[in-house]
């Protein structure tokens, strides 16, 4: 089959985060990257571009010079998807141009800055009919589609509590360091990154694993957040009560100040029945509690596992499958919607997912500022 043509605007040599997009569209084998800004300094844009085997003519200046560029190209030869992967200021103006264009997106989270800018690109999404995968990577994750699965049949009974956590501790090193380092951190900065740090860098995976996980939306919310220095604007680590109904009470838990922690993710979902658990740094394994038969483990790739969680995997049993692989499984998704082909709700989280998470990170931050105060997402 033709692959789709692709573009990335950010995610530059060295940048982590363009570099797991290129690296997961390879291994899902359903794209060819032939164009894009790959930074605004004009000579590592040339450099990435190379390095990446990008033909000159391809590698652009601009949003605006790679839109012209491409609708200039005959339809068959044109980019049909852009990756977006540049900070969050940009996100917004950037999927508006390409989707106004006529170009199919995935784009990093959080989606936009506001939450009526993510509204107006829902509308365009809506309008256009054009495919928007937001990188929500977690939900790509094998055992994650099994838990989601799982929950749908009804094997945990009544859920009656939701907790996640997402803990790290790499901005110690920069808060505690020299001053200079501060406010050369654009993820500190409002003017790049937004009203929230850690809520809206890390807390929103959490937010989006348990809607996903669960299928259940978030009703309200009462947030503690903690900016740990004086001298810092946005938060670096906070506690999130949920409400979802009177019956059903959940908890998140995020920070970025957590000394030696990595990338800690746990999502649990307990039932009257049993309960499920998952952790991101041992992905391979989904945990069932029962009070009636000993802990039960999942794992990718046996024929126990639900038709997605078993379409998600992509090496045989015992083979340990990573970030790449589940960002992977998102490109594929897309890749699906974009040939028209068939294929289940949940494959990639689409731009619904981005207003949630915008109405979520700005809920959280009202909440906090007005006095702890339950405020409705």
């Amino acid at each position: 089959m033709k692959k789709i043509k692709m573009g990335m605007i950010g995610g530059g040599t060295g940048a982590f985060i363009g570099d797991a997009h290129r690296r997961a569209a390879r291994i899902c084998n359903d794209y060819e990257l032939v164009g894009g800004v790959f930074s605004s300094n004009p000579e590592r844009n040339r450099e990435s571009a190379a390095k990446e085997g990008i033909e000159p003519g391809r590698c652009y200046d601009s949003v605006d010079a790679m839109i012209a560029g491409e609708l200039a190209r005959p339809e068959d030869e044109r980019i049909r998807i852009v990756s977006i992967v540049t900070p969050n200021l940009l996100h917004y103006p950037q999927a508006k141009a390409f989707l106004s264009n006529g170009f199919h997106l995935v784009c990093e989270k959080p989606m936009t800055m506001t939450v009526e800018e993510a509204v107006e690109l829902e509308q365009l999404v809506e309008k256009t009919g054009l495919t928007f995968a937001l990188a929500h990577t977690y939900t790509g994750y094998p055992m994650v589609r099994q838990m989601r699965e799982l929950i749908a049949k009804g094997i945990l009974g009544t859920i009656q509590r939701i907790d996640a956590q997402y803990y790290q501790g790499w901005i110690n090193a920069i808060i505690h360091g020299a001053e200079s380092r501060i406010t050369g951190v654009w993820r500190l900065d409002p003017k790049n990154a937004g009203v929230s740090s850690c809520m809206g860098d890390i807390g929103v995976h959490a937010f989006n694993l348990i809607e996903y996980t669960t299928g259940l939306e978030i009703k309200e919310v009462l947030s503690d957040l903690n900016p740990v220095k004086e001298d810092i604007e946005l938060d670096l680590d906070g506690t999130v009560l949920l409400r979802f109904n009177n019956k059903l009470k959940g908890v998140i838990r995020a920070s970025q100040v957590c000394g030696g922690l990595e990338n800690d993710i746990v999502i649990s979902v307990y039932g009257s029945k049993a309960s499920l658990r998952w952790e991101q740094e041992n992905p391979n394994y989904l945990y069932m509690f029962s009070d009636t038969e000993p802990v039960r483990v999942y794992k990718p790739a046996h024929a126990y596992n639900e038709k997605m969680a078993e379409e998600g995997h992509t090496m045989p049993a015992g083979h340990p499958e990573g970030i790449y692989d589940a960002l992977a499984n998102i490109y594929r998704g897309a890749a699906k919607s974009i040939r028209g082909e068939e294929f289940t709700p949940g494959e990639f989280p689409t731009v619904y997912e981005g207003v949630r998470g915008m109405k979520f990170i700005h809920a959280v931050v009202s909440s906090n500022a007005k006095g702890n105060i339950w405020t409705e997402i």
